[in-house]
């Protein structure tokens, strides 16, 4: 892991952390650099801990590491943005943050440098931590478009199968999205025109148009994406049960 000396510093995300042994902890951090690393911080329970705090789950951290065997081993941690502080604070951010953050684990492989990704993961847990627009907004729309970084674009405004320009009215999330009449296989979806209009929004970044959506076409659009990264990564991201239960309260 990490560079080719016996030490380097980053920026990243964090995305969880693990308890080990005693005292120490299995931090996951999505950096700017190095891409996912999962690294050990020594001593961080106890509670004369230097850094402990700084190391949760949602905070930009700046982080120096000691290459090791197995896991690199994190030296020290200052805090770029407690995040974390506001996020865990409201019961509809912390879940849309969860969700962003389950979402970026299932996507990223580890040491693989992706600036794009990187980008769009610290761009989603500021608008969360910051409530710039409906956290499920956020999370749906960081969804797609991290999915299309990933080589697993939603098709919207084209036939998934052929290509042919849209709109389409069906969606099949098997065979990637939109599908034409030509293309289109047996029990495909009808989503209405204001989910297709909502996709689309929220795979711009339009949020002029998204945050127009009503609360049944933000289920929709929201069912749609969770079915299809579900499908794409081969389990369900739990998190998002949490987002789509606050719009059914």
């Amino acid at each position: 892991m990490g560079s080719s000396g016996k030490t380097y510093r980053d920026q990243g995300i964090v995305l969880r952390t693990s308890p080990l042994g005693e005292a120490d902890r299995v931090i996951t951090i999505f950096t700017r650099a190095h891409g996912k690393i999962r690294a050990v911080a020594k001593g961080v329970r106890k509670t004369t801990s230097r850094f402990g705090a700084r190391l949760e789950p949602f905070s930009l951290v700046d982080v120096q590491l000691h290459q090791g065997r197995t896991l690199d081993v994190i030296a020290q941690a200052e805090s770029l943005n407690e995040y974390h502080r506001t996020i865990v604070a409201h019961y509809e951010a912390y879940t849309a943050a969860s969700a962003v953050l389950e979402t970026a684990q299932a996507l990223t492989g580890e040491g693989e440098a992706d600036l794009a990704q990187f980008a769009l993961l610290h761009g989603a847990i500021h608008a969360i931590a910051t409530g710039v627009h409906k956290p499920d907004l956020i999370v749906n729309s960081y969804i797609l478009r991290a999915m299309s970084c990933s080589g697993w674009q939603l098709a919207i405004f084209e036939c998934a199968v052929c290509g042919a320009a849209g709109p389409h009215e069906a969606l099949n999330v098997h065979v990637g999205g939109a599908v034409c009449e030509n293309c289109r296989p047996p029990a495909s979806a009808v989503p209405s025109v204001e989910t297709w209009q909502l996709l689309g929004a929220l795979s711009q970044g339009d949020w002029n148009v998204a945050e127009l959506a009503s609360l049944a076409t933000r289920r929709s659009a929201g069912a749609i994406i969770a079915a299809y990264l579900q499908w794409q990564v081969e389990h369900a991201v739990n998190s998002l049960r949490f987002v789509e239960s606050r719009l059914l309260a």
